[in-house]
């Protein structure tokens, strides 16, 4: 289990102890997330990746505006299925590295960009290898560095047979992008892996002793990337007021995927809420609380995926701006319903956070 939720288990969970009535077991809320959002969510997010490996080769070896279309389309698919998934930040995404090498930000002080542009100023031979980029700087080799290469200085060469460099560095990122999800996908589909582990816990498990911290985990998601989403990706760029906002600052604005990347973060948190049916071990008068989180979540995604169009655009635009700052509401009512009101009929300790440091 993370260090960050330990402070969590000061209090006892047990969820059936809880609700007697109802018979549900940690085990068996653990195992619907399981097979009914992670394994999914990973299986998505890889065949988004091997569809994006595909376009990038197709754009290399016919390079054409609409190969390059059809490329920055897979891009953004597949920036749509990670920022799904990624709100399983922990187990085998945490392994190798990979969830730095799949997505390196915040990249506060350009070290990334400044990693990828010298790679395409010196073609260097051996980054356009995915084996070898696999070895290199995290900030080299996963959907920022892509992005930079589809959208930043120069990517119209793409287009033209001006810069075969540029693209076949582009394909070995998007080869280690696949690489990293198929492994991850896999990691969690072993019947004696991770997912084992996170379901099925007991004295002898060395990451889950029982369904309290087993729960916890889970628990630990929702209220985390409520979090990260309002107070890391949203606020990152989105000021106090208007003349404190940092368009630069969100992630990824050159492509105009930011937006739809908090969707499809609420969207996933919400995905994992519904598959886990945690809400069904709500006491009978707290059952109100789970169909009014579904409602939020449903809610944010929509007020998201309603601001289109580049970031600084938006926030110059008083009605779109006005929308990104009725979405971090949205988050904030969300993290107080599920981090202090569902966790207090639960018996969890009420607003735990990675955030707030070890």
């Amino acid at each position: 289990m993370s260090k960050r939720l330990a402070a969590a288990l000061a209090l006892p969970l047990l969820l059936a102890a809880a609700l007697p009535a109802s018979a549900v077991k940690a085990s068996d809320v653990i195992g619907r997330a399981i097979d009914g959002f992670v394994r999914p969510a990973y299986a998505n997010l890889d065949g988004h990746a091997q569809s994006l490996t595909k376009a990038m080769h197709q754009l290399c070896e016919a390079p054409s505006e609409q190969n390059l279309e059809a490329a920055r389309s897979a891009f953004s698919g597949t920036v749509e299925a990670w920022s799904v998934a990624e709100v399983i930040g922990f187990g085998p995404v945490k392994e190798n590295n990979r969830l730095e090498r799949m997505l390196y930000w915040p990249d506060r002080k350009s070290i990334g960009l400044r990693q990828v542009q010298a790679t395409l100023a010196s073609k260097d031979p051996s980054s356009t290898d995915p084996a070898q980029l696999a070895g290199k700087s995290v900030a080299m080799q996963g959907l920022g560095a892509l992005e930079y290469v589809l959208y930043g200085d120069g990517a119209e060469t793409l287009a033209k047979k001006d810069d075969p460099y540029r693209c076949a560095y582009g394909a070995a990122v998007a080869g280690n992008i696949k690489s990293i999800a198929g492994e991850v996908r896999d990691a969690w589909q072993k019947p004696d892996g991770f997912a084992s582990l996170w379901a099925n816990p007991g004295p002898q498990n060395p990451l889950y002793r029982d369904g309290t911290e087993a729960v916890t985990e889970l628990v630990g998601v929702f209220i985390n990337e409520l979090d990260m989403i309002r107070d890391v990706r949203l606020k990152g760029f989105l000021g106090a007021k208007a003349d404190a906002d940092k368009p630069k600052q969100a992630i990824y604005w050159r492509s105009q995927n930011t937006t739809a990347s908090l969707a499809a973060n609420l969207s996933g948190i919400d995905q994992l809420f519904q598959a886990s049916e945690l809400g069904d071990a709500l006491p009978a008068n707290a059952q109100w609380m789970a169909q009014s989180i579904h409602i939020q979540f449903t809610n944010g995604v929509a007020t998201a995926r309603s601001v289109t169009g580049p970031v600084d655009k938006a926030l110059a635009d008083p009605a779109l701006r006005d929308k990104l700052e009725h979405f971090a509401l949205i988050t904030s009512s969300l993290s107080t319903l599920i981090g202090t009101r569902m966790t207090a009929e639960f018996g969890l300790t009420a607003g735990f956070s990675s955030l707030d440091g070890d």
